[in-house]
């Protein structure tokens, strides 16, 4: 790293812009506003690169990846005379190439990148806002601006006997030198439904406790299919219940939850908590500086990523919102153009998809058609499922559904979710269909290829006046 940051004796007087965190947002802003001209600080503090490359969206959908071929193996007898078997026979030399995956990108994407922006100068140290600027290493780091963007950190559950007991984070799961024979989930939100089903395909004895439904955010239909995919595969997944203790035991954990009015003792060698990521925010200054927080800790920001104190933007999970990868690049590209040129744009997530990366995979944007009622639209809905799809039939895999939400005045689509084994590559077209105003009607008469699972929302956007059922292959 040290190849990579700025002497003091090369630092300029006073910058344009100084940017606090060095991850995906950090890098974004950065860049952005180098590319405008501008002298910029980026400042980080420890591992380069942010939470995606090093611990979240890279190391996990590789280890998922991995376990789904595990899966594909098994799942080859579903078709009439073939027969498959695959198991885990390195499970250290399987961590240890998802850790030079993350390397070989964190240098590519991160460090190396740095040279090839003149304007930029990368400094490392933690860093503290005062009233000139920032305060990194002790020292005064003059800016015209500031936009804060140090990301988030697993949350711990407010569980009694916690602090007591040796959990794993959705960072140290992937570092474990070896698979755990079982292993207690906690926490039923993209994270845990994710990595659940990866140690369970990878061997491991799953159960995955929630005090909600899985996913909770997504489509009922799609959360009540998805949990019973989970179950068949073996995990135990136990939704609708509290949490009153926890404690280290000789075995591993325990943990007692009430059902029902009943206590219920759960075990396993090693807990994992999936229960959401915290917005960093702790040793920056902020209250101090007159930077307001919101009431889960994140920076409060207005639509043009303005925080409380003119001058100061932030951008990212640090604000608590929208806590995806690519939101936090485009929220700090916003962020960076605002700072140098009048804040003049705002930031738009009507169309903002998202993915859970479960196989089947879930995938969503806009409304559900629960916040469609609640934000005053009279509604209408088609479901359906993949057995009607002819992509599904062809691969014997007619796991899942596909929703959409309509504006039942004006046709106009407001929502739509998959649940299917390749449905994340198809969300986008109801993210452009939405982006544009595009109405059911105007969907269902899209030419589609054949054969494929887009095709799926073809067949839903029709589902709205038509039993699909009834149609022959490539009709309507």
């Amino acid at each position: 790293m040290a190849d990579c940051c700025t002497p003091t004796s090369q630092r300029r007087a006073t910058y344009d812009l100084a940017v606090i965190g060095a991850g995906s947002a950090g890098f974004s802003a950065a860049i952005t506003a180098a590319e405008l001209g501008a002298n910029v600080a980026l400042i980080g503090h420890g591992t380069i690169g942010g939470t995606c490359v090093n611990v979240g969206c890279v190391p996990s959908k590789t280890m998922i990846r991995a376990a789904e071929a595990l899966h594909g193996a098994r799942a080859a007898r579903r078709f009439p005379g073939l027969a498959g078997e695959a198991g885990v026979v390195d499970w250290a030399g399987l961590i240890a190439a998802k850790d030079e995956l993350v390397a070989t990108l964190r240098q590519k994407k991160y460090v190396d990148l740095l040279p090839e922006y003149n304007g930029v100068a990368y400094l490392d140290g933690p860093a503290r806002l005062n009233g000139q600027g920032v305060i990194v290493n002790g020292e005064v780091v003059p800016a015209g601006k500031i936009i804060i963007a140090t990301g988030s950190s697993s949350s711990v559950p407010d569980i009694t006997g916690i602090a007591g007991v040796s959990y794993l984070t959705s960072t140290t799961a992937l570092e474990l030198p070896r698979l755990p024979r079982s292993l207690l989930v906690i926490g039923g939100g993209y994270i845990g439904c994710e990595l659940a089903q990866m140690f369970a395909r990878a061997g491991t004895t799953v159960t995955l406790v929630t005090r909600r439904r899985l996913l909770p955010d997504a489509e009922p239909e799609i959360s009540e299919a998805l949990t019973g995919y989970l179950r068949d595969e073996g995990i135990t997944a136990r939704a609708g219940l509290s949490y009153r203790r926890i404690e280290q035991t000789d075995r591993g954990v325990e943990l007692t939850v009430s059902i029902d009015g009943a206590d219920e003792a759960i075990t396993a060698e090693q807990v994992l908590l999936t229960t959401g990521r915290s917005p960093n925010t702790g040793g920056l200054g902020l209250v101090e500086a007159g930077i307001r927080l919101g009431d889960n800790g994140g920076i409060v920001v207005d639509e043009r990523m303005r925080t409380s104190k003119p001058g100061v933007y932030a951008a990212g999970d640090v604000t608590g919102r929208d806590q995806f990868v690519y939101m936090a690049a485009y929220g700090a590209k916003l962020a960076a153009q605002n700072a140098l040129n009048g804040d003049s744009l705002v930031y738009d997530n009507a169309a903002m998809p998202w993915v859970t990366f479960t196989d089947p995979q879930v995938a969503g944007v806009g409304l559900t058609e629960e916040t469609a009622r609640a934000a005053g639209f009279e509604t209408k809905t088609s479901i359906v499922s993949l057995d009607q799809v002819p992509r599904a039939l062809a691969a014997r895999d007619t796991r899942g559904l596909i929703k959409l939400v309509a504006d039942a005045r004006t046709d106009r689509l407001l929502g739509g979710q998959i649940l299917a084994p390749e449905g994340a590559d198809s969300i986008q077209t109801v993210v452009l269909a939405i982006k544009n105003g595009m109405t059911a009607k105007a969907l269902g008469e899209t030419i589609f290829p054949y054969l494929t699972t887009v095709e799926g929302l073809k067949l839903a956007a029709q589902g709205f006046g038509k039993d699909v059922a009834k149609l022959s292959c490539c009709a309507g």
